[in-house]
């Protein structure tokens, strides 16, 4: 029974925290995507194609190429248990070592030393029509942002809700909603939540408060050097994802804020149309070759750079502004989150159960509509935690009023708590609360955030983030080839592997048409009768 005096969050959860009905805090599919560059044994990247023995990177499942052939990307299947989605992931850090020869994985969020911008390889995919696709898009990348930018590596958590938690949280707004539309403003919630309260995943986890000094390439920036080869904040927390990240400014304002999922499909698919003086003046193609897919403010949907985004899983060439039109959202992916070093795969089960707690208390959090006003104020709080987080005494801004940073930590870790706690009973575990505990005792003292470990294990590498990092790439690339894979997972590998080529080349062989045809209908699908059209919403 509720009372005038609990909040939402305290309402839904007693809702959900019954027999009946706790197995939805925990239900929902999570998935995770790791990038890491590939690195020679002296920690300079590796330019060579990527390694065959590791499939095709457009059809595999597992093993792709994110911007560069340099740049791969692990990825898991969807699974029920974080603990099995970092098995999986386990296994194919592990598969990948037994092709990588002398070559290792480069531990950082932000690059390794790099060669100079033409010595940069961009990752190709293959002739078929939806391979040049990719690899055009990538040359768009480059020519908009440099390919250096294109370089940092994160993780990806994606994570789905049970869909029968949504059902389970009846209002006024259900009643006049399809389940599927329904699902998609319930995520759309998340999101805003998200975006009020993401500085705190910046604090606790953020992993790049340094960064080599030749990453900038002559451009001006505020940090400081530590040493010869390393600049740095030394409060920082996410160099990666400060304004010396992927940012453009034909970005600034794109996605103004947004309540519903139309507001946000109209806002994308208008860039995606809208022309751009500087991409105009580049042009699509020189010398009889495509080198941007338009000369939009956007090429694809997927060029907008977000924190969190909407998702729902794509057909083969399917845009993804079309696949949210039709079936709504699916999803979430978070962005932000930076690789830890110290963590052999970037990440951990108890960061992972950290996130889903942070997550659903998004979700089961009132989360009123946003302004314009409201939007500033959150993004100069992740701007400041992500370069100042650690200094004594910070300050953020809370609906207009200021307030110590720690005080609205905790606050925010006491109410995931309690949602960490339901979490447990349901799962019969401890872990969730194991979570909170670790990410209260952050809050209580700063060094024990990984920025702060970055930054003290760089003092015994002569300050030197190359050295740190190739150091740290060695050890864990060590403790990988330490437990090799079966026999029976090296073949399942290999297969995989082969099936992926295999249909790589089935595609390459039924394809008709040629590319120019193709990329014009692609293009064409963002007409303005799109379902997303704001002169439709």
């Amino acid at each position: 029974m509720t009372t005038p005096t609990q909040t939402l969050l305290e309402q839904r959860l007693n809702l959900l925290n019954t027999s009946a009905n706790r197995h939805l805090l925990t239900g929902g599919l999570r998935g995770i995507e790791r990038e890491t560059l590939r690195v020679n044994s002296d920690g300079a990247l590796n330019i060579s194609a990527h390694p065959a023995a590791l499939g095709a990177a457009l059809t595999h499942p597992l093993i792709t190429t994110d911007y560069s052939e340099s740049l791969l990307e692990f990825i898991t299947p969807a699974s029920v248990n974080a603990d099995a989605a970092l098995n999986e992931l386990d296994a194919i850090h592990r598969f990948a070592y037994t092709q990588l020869g002398a070559q290792k994985l480069w531990s950082q969020s932000m690059p390794c030393h790099l060669p100079s911008e033409a010595d940069i390889p961009i990752a190709w995919y293959g002739n078929s029509h939806i391979g040049m696709l990719k690899h055009v898009y990538r040359r768009g990348l480059a020519l908009r942002y440099g390919k250096a930018m294109q370089c940092i590596a994160g993780i990806h958590y994606n994570y789905s809700f049970d869909d029968a938690l949504w059902q389970a949280l009846p209002d006024a707004r259900a009643s006049q909603l399809n389940a599927q539309d329904l699902q998609s403003e319930r995520y759309i919630d998340v999101i805003r939540n998200f975006h009020r309260y993401s500085w705190i995943l910046m604090y606790l986890f953020g992993a790049s408060p340094a960064l080599s000094s030749d990453f900038l390439r002559g451009h001006a920036h505020g940090l400081e050097t530590l040493s010869g080869d390393t600049l740095y904040l030394p409060y920082a927390t996410s160099l990666r994802m400060s304004d010396l990240g992927y940012q453009n400014n034909a970005q600034d304002g794109l996605v103004p804020p947004y309540n519903t999922l139309r507001e946000y499909m109209s806002s994308l698919s208008r860039a995606v149309r809208k022309p751009y003086a500087a991409y105009e003046a580049l042009g699509t193609q020189r010398d009889g070759q495509w080198v941007q897919i338009n000369t939009n403010v956007l090429q694809i949907e997927n060029e907008f750079y977000a924190t969190i985004r909407p998702k729902r899983v794509i057909k083969s060439g399917e845009r993804p502004v079309e696949a949210l039109c039709s079936r709504g959202v699916q999803y979430i992916e978070v962005r932000c989150m930076d690789i830890n070093p110290f963590d052999s795969m970037g990440i951990n089960l108890q960061t992972s159960r950290f996130l889903d707690a942070f997550l659903m208390f998004c979700a089961l959090s009132d989360s009123p509509p946003t302004n314009q006003t409201e939007w500033d104020e959150n993004a100069e709080n992740f701007s400041r935690v992500v370069k100042q987080g650690r200094k004594p005494g910070l300050e953020l801004s809370k609906n207009g009023q200021t307030i110590a940073m720690t005080d609205w930590a905790t606050d925010l870790l006491n109410q995931i708590g309690l949602i960490a706690d339901a979490m447990d009973r349901a799962a019969g575990s401890q872990e969730f609360g194991a979570s909170i505990a670790a990410q209260k005792a952050k809050v209580l003292d700063a060094n024990l955030t990984p920025s702060a470990q970055v930054l003290q294990a760089l003092t015994q590498h002569g300050g030197s983030f190359n050295a740190f990092a190739l150091a740290q790439s060695e050890l864990i690339a060590n403790e990988f080839k330490a437990r090799p894979l079966s026999a029976a997972q090296l073949a399942d590998f290999a297969a995989m592997a082969q099936t992926s080529i295999n249909q790589q080349l089935e595609i390459e062989r039924n394809q008709t048409g040629d590319f120019d045809a193709f990329i014009t209908d692609y293009r064409s699908r963002t007409s303005s009768n799109t379902c997303c059209d704001e002169e439709n919403a």
